[in-house]
């Protein structure tokens, strides 16, 4: 008998975050969240996200032992201003056991269901700042700390209980000794000349600061007609500039500007931290915290996170200067390899931004999705 608990206390959240600790031991592929952050990241009145999402958390219980738990999330701005009617699921893990995964995404189908939406999809976070997918293919390759690992039993769950796949994601590689740099070095020098352009570096994260809003408006602007995109709000924006900015080697962050200094294009990576999340092991104290340290400055393998570009500069080679920026920086600090993040299949335009990288499929994952008949 499988029973789902719904949870709320400070005490039962760490349980959530902790489950796939015990569900993933030993398992090398796996990378860990910090657990305090995550808490803190389901905090309702901490993380402005819940000014517009409504999120209930659940633990499934088998003979009093935790075995899987989900979230189930209905965010506003998708439902009520965008009009999709979305049920969202998403931090969803259960063991090897068909009824488990049933009585969670049951749980979430019927909380869809009450609100009159017509559809769960997940796995799916807050908003498209969080992680996305389940993974369909690459399961004996390091995760990142940016997406969500699983086992391959996950999409076979999935799949006899009715779900299909919706939204597709490809994730890439490359290694820089494979990529031409002096092509784009004479590229960028070309189209900084034809369009007036010049790039902004930095050097500490005080320097960032003042970019950081027009930052996350050129984001909005750049993916709001993708077909998931859900616009980041002005109070996010502030929870991102104090959680994550000062988290990121300033080094790694690099804008162009036009000749009037609005932004034009802005693109973020980040050292990988993934190793030094497993050594960590969730917690930052006593030693967590020196592996992240350490990985800051010392990872020799970069994670792509961000990137976005006015519409009006799309398709005319600027991301030429943002890589012979990285590539300077790269250089300096013997980077020898960028993953490249979940990417929609659907977005030709960034995977055009690859094509001369020699890039290196390794992961797909998707979101899936089931109906909600209505009675």
């Amino acid at each position: 008998m499988i029973q789902i608990k719904e949870i709320s206390t400070k005490d039962e959240l760490k349980k959530f975050v902790k489950f796939p600790f015990s569900l993933y031991k030993d398992n090398k592929y796996w990378v860990p969240p910090i657990i305090s952050e995550e808490v803190e990241s389901f905090n309702k009145e901490v993380n402005p996200v819940f000014d517009h999402a409504d999120a209930r958390f659940f633990l499934a219980y088998k003979e009093g032992q935790i075995v899987g738990r989900v979230a189930a999330i209905i965010n506003s701005i998708e439902v009520d201003q965008q009009k999709i009617p979305k049920m969202r699921f998403g931090w969803i893990d259960f063991i090897d056991d068909i009824a488990v995964s049933r009585a969670l995404i049951e749980k979430v189908h019927e909380i869809g269901k009450a609100a009159k939406l017509e559809f769960i999809e997940g796995p799916l976070g807050f908003s498209n700042l969080d992680k996305v997918g389940v993974l369909t293919d690459g399961y004996n390759e390091l995760s990142t700390m940016v997406t969500w690992y699983n086992y391959p039993y996950y999409v076979e769950h999935f799949e006899k209980l009715g779900l299909v796949p919706s939204q597709k994601f490809i994730e890439t590689y490359f290694y820089f000794k494979d990529v031409n740099i002096d092509k784009y070095r004479r590229y960028a020098e070309i189209i900084k000349k034809r369009y007036a352009l010049k790039a902004i570096n930095f050097k500490s994260s005080k320097e960032v600061m003042p970019y950081v809003d027009e930052m996350f408006a050129l984001f909005n602007t750049s993916y709001e007609k993708l077909s998931s995109f859900v616009p980041v709000t002005p109070k996010q924006i502030e929870y991102y500039k104090k959680k994550f900015i000062s988290f990121i080697n300033p080094e790694y962050i690099k804008f162009i500007v036009d000749g009037n200094g609005k932004l034009v294009t802005f693109s973020i990576t980040m050292p990988s931290f993934a190793k030094a999340l497993q050594k960590s092991k969730g917690k930052l104290f006593p030693t967590g915290f020196i592996h992240l340290l350490r990985a800051k400055k010392h990872a020799k393998t970069t994670v792509f996170f961000l990137i976005g570009i006015l519409p009006e500069y799309q398709k005319k080679g600027v991301t030429a200067i943002v890589f012979d920026e990285f590539f300077k920086t790269y250089q300096k600090n013997g980077i020898e390899k960028m993953i490249i993040t979940p990417e929609l299949e659907e977005n030709k335009n960034i995977q055009l931004i690859w094509r001369n990288f020699k890039p290196i499929y390794h992961k797909k994952r998707c979101t899936m999705r089931r109906d909600i008949p209505q009675d």
